[in-house]
């Protein structure tokens, strides 16, 4: 028999000191993107299950938890991400004609850990613009993302540049099935040449020479060169390499200190992204910090195909590599009913001061607050005085 006060696996409390960490990040990431005029919005944790996967591909399905909803008899799920929920505000909450700007941050649940030492209830914080079609809608995004995580006290972060248009372009024509091509995902996002060339053994020899150069075309400017060499001469693949050259140009232009690459067989989240999208690595941890792009036909199935584009990250992954503030400083002060006393301490509340006061009998113990000032007596009232 289990004990009671075990947690399923994966599954774990943050702690005091991890907490505060963690709300301190959460503020930091909201107010960044309220100063890009981003509006917040709180999705509700669980949904009819066709909503919540409508448009997300076999992927987000299998992360997320079903239950039947005892009112109606319907499939719920409990979102595993926010993004859906957030296309459905936009397209029959809101419904505005023109740009618009949302974030929100919240738990979501997964059916299964990302790696081994994953928790599956991240606390996501995304930010998303709907409206806008053009590349300064995904710049604006990249800028807010590197931002944030500048605000997060963040360094040594790297940008790696991708195109769902260009893999969709070289595929377009054969007119595959759905498991060969998400097998030529895979082989892709593994690159894995041997399993590539086996799966495009029959297709044309332009289509079948672009797959396997993009498992090559890793690294920095020079990927771009040898792609316009390489890649078939689709104007879609161009468009999209002219792109990502221009964002590339503005990231480094903005962030100097970031570092800007490519990786055109970077696949994470095919059925999501339509366009340019993102991956934010940062010093320390060898898995993606943070992941965006555009993903325009995400409100399609809610009946507005409208342009959007965002990013989202893992607010706990991004506490374990920000740096802590440490603890605030606080006041100590004695417990007593004296009227001067309790009043002085309200004061000094409502100024924005923390102050702990000590229990009957806990006079001696350790405070989980730096107290670096106390309350003292002084004459008819009470002062605070350094320690």
């Amino acid at each position: 028999m289990s004990s009671a006060w075990l947690l399923p696996e994966h599954i774990a409390d943050v702690l005091p000191a991890q907490a505060r960490h963690i709300e301190e990040l959460r503020r930091v990431l909201l107010d960044v993107a309220r100063s890009y005029g981003c509006e917040l919005v709180m999705p509700p944790m669980l949904e009819h299950i066709e909503s919540l996967l409508s448009g997300t591909g076999r992927e987000l399905d299998l992360k997320t938890f079903k239950l039947v909803d005892q009112l109606s008899g319907r499939t719920l799920g409990l979102r595993a991400d926010s993004t859906p929920q957030v296309a459905r505000i936009d397209a029959h909450l809101l419904n505005r004609r023109g740009v618009t700007r949302l974030c929100y941050c919240g738990p979501v649940l997964h059916t299964r850990p990302a790696g081994m030492h994953a928790t599956r209830e991240p606390l996501q914080f995304g930010a998303e613009i709907y409206g806008h079609a053009g590349l300064e809608a995904d710049l604006e995004v990249q800028d807010l993302a590197l931002d944030c995580l500048r605000g997060a006290g963040v360094r040594g972060a790297a940008l790696d540049l991708a195109d769902a248009r260009i893999v969709r372009s070289l595929l377009a024509p054969l007119k595959l099935a759905s498991e060969p091509i998400a097998a030529i995902y895979s082989a892709l996002a593994g690159k894995d040449a041997a399993q590539l060339r086996e799966l495009s053994a029959g297709f044309p020899e332009s289509a079948k020479r672009g797959l396997l150069a993009l498992v090559s075309f890793y690294g920095g400017r020079e990927v771009l060169d040898a792609a316009r060499r390489e890649l078939p001469a689709v104007p879609a693949i161009h468009a999209a390499l002219d792109d990502l050259q221009w964002l590339a140009t503005h990231a480094k232009q903005a962030h100097p200190e970031v570092e800007v690459g490519f990786d055109l067989a970077d696949l994470s989240g095919y059925a999501y992204y339509s366009g340019a999208h993102f991956t934010v690595y940062a010093a320390g941890s060898s898995d993606a910090l943070l992941r965006g792009g555009r993903y325009d036909e995400v409100g399609a199935v809610f009946g507005r195909n409208r342009p959007a584009v965002g990013f989202s990250l893992d607010v706990k992954e991004l506490a374990a590599l920000a740096p802590s503030t440490g603890l605030r400083a606080a006041i100590r002060a004695p417990w007593a009913e004296d009227a001067a006393l309790r009043a002085t301490v309200r004061e000094l509340r409502e100024q924005g001061d923390t102050v702990v006061c000590v229990l009957p009998g806990h006079e001696h113990e350790g405070q989980e607050f730096e107290c670096d000032r106390e309350l003292v007596a002084q004459g008819n009232g009470w002062a605070v005085r350094a320690l």
